[in-house]
């Protein structure tokens, strides 16, 4: 797993905090859906991500569940069933997250104007 740095330099720093965590395509995006969602299994997390590798997504997660951002369960059934919920901590994002869904918004309906 990757060490996470404490930024605390000068202004904007924090930013740099949050980004390091939630950084990269498929991050946030997973965590919009269990913000709407509440409970997620792979499944339907793939389902709802088609773009992303089941490979990719595995690896995502692992890293939101190492930040301490989403809990896994895994239940003992055959298949194995997989839940993923925000932690307590996790759910700290959902002002950030719900803002960066207000403003894609903003910018899809821009880029169609166009």
């Amino acid at each position: 797993m990757h060490t996470r740095k404490i930024f605390d330099c000068q202004a904007g720093c924090p930013v740099e905090s949050t980004l390091q965590v939630i950084a990269g395509k498929w991050k946030s995006v997973i965590l919009y859906h269990l913000l709407t969602s509440g409970v997620c299994r792979f499944s339907e997390l793939q389902k709802r991500m088609p773009d992303c590798s089941r490979r990719m997504l595995a690896l995502q997660l692992q890293e939101l569940e190492h930040d301490q951002l989403i809990s896994k369960r895994v239940y003992p059934v055959i298949p194995p069933k997989t839940e993923y919920r925000l932690t307590d901590f996790g759910l700290t994002l959902k002002p950030v997250v719900m803002e960066m869904e207000k403003w894609g918004r903003l910018y899809n309906a821009r880029k169609v104007a166009d």
